[in-house]
């Protein structure tokens, strides 16, 4: 099938194209389609479907280039992953954050579907690969809640598993040692709020951050609690965690059951939890998958390579992974 597509403004076609024909080779490589520039049009040969979504993604970056004048490269990967998922998404979804002029927006129809979740639930469980922004849109849907004086607390959770690592030695005291594990919920609060603003929360505890350990016969009410990083939970730190389920809050949890770094043969909480927890109402579970990853597109490749050929840890048993209806591919 062959198709041209007029350039709106060929005064932006560099823009379009990208410093050496960067983002027209992003378009050839993820269709496996020919691209070529004549006379300020776009002329794009291949298969049907392929060349439908390179021309999906191409007008969606048209569009972007009325309203500015450059295309960064996440811009670009966003619109060819938006394409293949054969639909285009438009969202007016934004959520307001503390941070000054900045909002937060789904950049996936998963992502949409994973705010949505939140909105409608006390509990929702979200799973996916690395980058898909599980984290990211958990805290800024907290903080949002925070603002609008829907909820009195955030309360942010992980578990302390080292990755095949040993912090024990690390200098300082319980706190300087747990820091390297809450780092990322501090990074995607960081984006969320001043440090200021941060640390003034913190200080008043109307915000805070700790260790799953921390989490045990507490009660939370009016809250929103994230946990972060649940497939390195057990079974029994799992159950401690969702009972802490106070009146007028609500619950985020998120993982990735590919990538569980408890010992060989214990039983990850979040796969026990995805089949015990099936069909309760005011439950709800979203599945990311490569599709949803707004990080660099090489990302989307690691992740593709590595379910190709999964890696288990020796002595791994199928306590660890999720139920099949669950499985995040």
């Amino acid at each position: 099938m062959n198709l041209s597509i007029t350039l709106e403004q060929p005064s932006k076609k560099l823009a379009l194209f990208g410093s050496a024909d960067r983002h027209l080779r992003l378009l050839r490589d993820t269709f496996a389609v020919q691209v070529v520039n004549r006379d300020d049009e776009l002329r794009i040969a291949g298969e049907p479907d392929a060349v439908a979504k390179a021309a999906r993604a191409l007008d969606a970056l048209q569009k972007k280039l009325r309203k500015q004048d450059w295309l960064t490269t996440q811009e670009v990967e966003q619109a060819i992953g938006l394409a293949s998922g054969g639909v285009e998404h438009h969202t007016s979804e934004r959520i307001e954050t503390f941070a000054k002029g900045q909002a937060v927006k789904p950049k996936t129809p998963g992502q949409s579907k994973y705010l949505a979740a939140v909105a409608e639930n006390d509990l929702t469980i979200c799973i996916g690969p690395a980058g898909t922004g599980k984290t990211y849109l958990a805290v800024a849907a907290a903080a949002s809640l925070l603002k609008r004086g829907q909820a009195k607390r955030l309360l942010l959770a992980r578990p302390a598993v080292e990755a095949g690592e040993r912090l024990g030695f690390l200098p300082g005291d319980l706190q300087a040692k747990v820091n390297p594990y809450l780092r990322p919920l501090f990074d995607a609060l960081n984006d969320m709020m001043d440090f200021e603003q941060v640390k003034r929360f913190m200080m008043n505890d109307v915000i805070e951050v700790v260790p799953l350990a921390f989490m045990r016969g507490r009660t939370l009410n009016d809250s929103v609690i994230i946990l972060d990083e649940a497939q390195n939970t057990t079974v029994s730190q799992m159950l401690m965690f969702l009972t802490r389920l106070g009146q007028g809050s609500k619950m985020i949890v998120t993982g990735d059951v590919t990538q569980v770094d408890l010992p060989p043969g214990t039983p990850s909480g979040l796969a026990d939890a995805l089949r015990k927890l099936q069909g309760i109402k005011g439950i709800a579970t979203i599945t990311l998958d490569q599709a949803d990853i707004v990080r660099h597109k090489l990302v989307q490749d690691i992740v593709l390579a590595y379910e190709k050929k999964p890696v288990r840890p020796a002595g791994a048993d199928e306590e660890n992974e999720a139920p099949a209806v669950f499985r995040p591919w």
